[in-house]
């Protein structure tokens, strides 16, 4: 039989109504299964590691990233997969962090969670629950078919750091619109073997060292340079810049300016689109040839997520800015595609 372990961080799989207000509190493990007796059925053996004190999902950070990656770390070697229930809300975050913290990895670490509270008569935490689980414990000859850091929700497996949550209110929470989607469930779960990452066959490590010094530039039509200036002059070694369409930006003088200024000044800059699908071309409207020229580095297809934490990640791994540029720009984890 797999192992699975399953981390409860919180989130609104984990709530139940509380009568008297009406409002939502969490719930500790115990009672979540006491809502999903099936588990039971399942091929595999269960252990739980909950938190101490249940977060919402808003409330995640660099540290609790870290805390999840040492779990991951420690019970590395004595279980087939995990499952980490979380909030929707920034499980992309999460689930994108991750996977650039975790090098090497060759078990799978699957996130899940739910629109409605497992204890609600129309729930959808209990399919995603057990398909998760099934998810992170199938294996083929000896290995996890699965061996990367992915977000099962309504009957897809995405690509943790290539999905975002575009909907709170259907089941169907999170998109993965530059990406096939990994597993499809169905009478039988399908899995797309050619679309998941190989497992490198070298030592798991836990990258836990991450900087979140990071400052977002979202453009748009009638941007101050006021705005522009006080963004770009914080105190943050890196920047997210969100532009237009294939990464474009205005070409007034006194913007391309600041950028050169903040570029000169140690500051790296990841020029990501606003848009969901697509990619950035650097160069190829003149819009964007002084962003190449300069030495902005392209995000490619990465999402907002993904931008941020990479980003974290790197900055934590090296000083040199060229050097965190030239690593943005290169495909780490199955983040971005190359056009």
């Amino acid at each position: 039989m797999t192992k699975i372990l399953i981390i409860y961080t919180g989130g609104t799989i984990g709530m139940m109504t509380d009568p008297k207000t009406k409002t939502l509190k969490p719930i500790n493990f115990e009672q979540i299964m006491d809502n999903v007796p099936e588990l039971e059925r399942l091929n595999c053996q269960i252990e739980v590691r909950s938190f101490d004190d249940i977060i919402d999902s808003s409330n995640m950070n660099p540290d609790i990233w870290s805390e999840l990656a040492g779990i991951v770390e420690k019970y590395y070697d004595r279980v087939d997969g995990f499952v980490i229930l979380h909030g929707s809300d920034t499980m992309s975050f999460t689930a994108s962090a991750l996977s650039f913290m975790f090098e090497n990895l060759a078990k799978p670490v699957i996130f899940t969670g739910s629109q409605l509270p497992i204890s609600a008569i129309r729930t959808d935490a209990k399919e995603n629950l057990m398909t998760a689980i099934e998810i992170a414990s199938s294996m083929k000859e000896g290995r996890a078919l699965v061996p990367e850091v992915g977000i099962y929700f309504d009957y897809k497996l995405f690509r943790g750091n290539r999905s975002f949550k575009y909907n709170s209110s259907k089941f169907e929470a999170f998109r993965s619109p530059n990406y096939p989607v990994l597993v499809e469930s169905g009478v039988h779960l399908r899995f797309s073997e050619n679309y998941i990452l190989k497992p490198k066959n070298e030592p798991f490590k836990a990258h836990k060292n991450l900087v979140n010094d990071i400052a977002v530039l979202k453009l748009y039509p009638g941007i101050s340079p006021k705005v522009v200036d006080a963004i770009l002059n914080a105190d943050a070694r890196g920047i997210v810049m969100e532009t237009f369409g294939a990464g474009n930006t205005t070409t007034d003088a006194w913007f391309i300016d600041c950028l050169k200024k903040a570029i000169d000044n140690g500051k790296v800059i990841l020029d990501i689109s606003q848009c969901k699908v697509g990619t950035v071309e650097l160069g190829r409207y003149e819009t964007s040839k002084q962003l190449k020229d300069m030495g902005i580095a392209n995000g490619y297809d990465m999402t907002y997520e993904a931008a941020i934490t990479k980003m974290m990640y790197v900055l934590g791994q090296e000083q040199d800015p060229i050097k965190v540029a030239r690593l943005l720009e290169t495909d780490l984890r199955g983040e971005l595609t190359w056009y």
